[in-house]
């Protein structure tokens, strides 16, 4: 059935990445494809089976600020999401330049033995009015995401080390409450290059610090009730969910970039991986329940993230084509079978299969 293409392809890699979780894995891909006993006629390919059991997701092509105009207060309970926050790179223009293979304020690498490197925004190049107008956008969107959160809710949003401060003091002044910064560890290929036009004259210095983590800012909706408690009690939120083994969630996680066959299924500039992601979703729903949103949507791996987790979840993306990526792309990352990875351990390894935590919170 693998060869013959019924099955979606992403489960070949759970063959390699999970051995133990491949017979329940492969049991009900099958079920989705070999005929009914009573039907012959009703032999199809699979094109989806984890969404036979988790919730899709909406997706809607559109501008996230009039949306959230009109949405109904305190109907989210968490958002997830990574958005543009230099502004300019996600422009019609800075799009076509970038798609056009122009570069602008998109630094097109080249290739390195063979190894074609993934384009990057050049934030250095933003002038004193860009970066204020950064703080202004964020005040503005958050006085709207302030509306339609519940009480508690939390916002886990991408930014990255020039201009995490201009992004959290527009948050702040919309009134969210700063909970903290997660660190994602991943060596990314910003920073750390010598002096431009003077490489070999200046070769022992680098202009700025080769960046090796990414913040992800940590913000709740203020509390309606006295205490945590009684706030989760009545909206659901106010804390994280804890780790799978107990653990109280960490503010550094492990990651890497998205493995090939994820880019391959969803080639954004930007694409995080499932088991990051996932983690991030596991965390803001801190009792498995609510609605996650991603108002910058992207390629919908947030949106894949929650699916996977059974997490009902909306996405808003004004690209319309990075809304069709999105349509194609998350009902295939929501397939992909992961693991749990923990910062910490006790001498060894921290993994959990998602099967795993999930039926132990079950």
């Amino acid at each position: 059935m693998l060869l013959a293409d019924h099955v979606p392809p992403t489960w070949r890699t759970t063959i390699y990445r999970a051995p133990h979780e491949t017979t329940s894995v492969i049991r009900d891909a099958l079920e989705c494809v070999l005929p009914d006993r009573g039907n012959q006629d009703s032999c199809q390919p699979s094109v989806d089976t984890v969404a036979l059991k988790h919730p899709h997701p909406q997706m809607i092509c559109g501008d996230c600020f009039q949306w959230l105009a009109q949405r109904k207060e305190n109907s989210i309970q968490a958002i997830v999401t990574d958005p543009p926050f230099g502004l300019i790179e996600y422009t019609e223009q800075e799009l076509s330049k970038l798609r056009n293979g122009r570069g602008g304020v998109w630094r097109l690498p080249p290739t390195i033995g063979g190894c074609e490197r993934k384009p990057l925004p050049r934030f250095t190049v933003l002038s004193r009015a860009q970066l204020e107008s950064i703080r202004t956008y964020f005040e503005h969107w958050g006085k709207l995401v302030m509306r339609i959160l519940v009480p508690g809710g939390h916002i886990m949003i991408a930014s990255n080390p020039l201009l995490a401060p201009f992004l959290s003091a527009g948050l702040i002044a919309a009134g969210l409450e700063v909970r903290g910064t997660i660190i994602r560890l991943v060596r990314t290929l910003r920073g750390g290059d010598r002096p431009k036009l003077a490489e070999k004259e200046f070769s022992s210095i680098s202009v700025i610090p080769r960046s090796c983590y990414e913040p992800w800012e940590l913000f709740r909706k203020p509390l309606h009730e006295k205490t945590v408690a009684a706030n989760l009690r009545l909206w659901k939120t106010g804390g994280l969910r804890r780790t799978p083994d107990g653990r109280p969630f960490p503010d550094v996680l492990k990651s890497e970039f998205p493995l090939p066959f994820e880019t391959k299924i969803a080639p954004h500039p930007t694409l995080k991986p499932q088991r990051f992601l996932r983690q991030l979703a596991w965390a803001a729903l801190p009792l498995g329940e609510g609605i996650i949103l991603d108002p910058f949507m992207g390629s919908g791996s947030t949106l894949a993230a929650a699916s996977a987790l059974g997490y009902a979840s909306i996405g808003i993306e004004l690209d319309a084509e990075f809304m069709t990526l999105a349509e194609k792309a998350v009902p295939r990352l929501r397939q992909i079978q992961t693991e749990w990875q923990g910062f910490e351990s006790n001498g060894g390894s921290a993994h959990m299969g998602l099967t795993d935590y999930l039926t132990r919170t079950a």
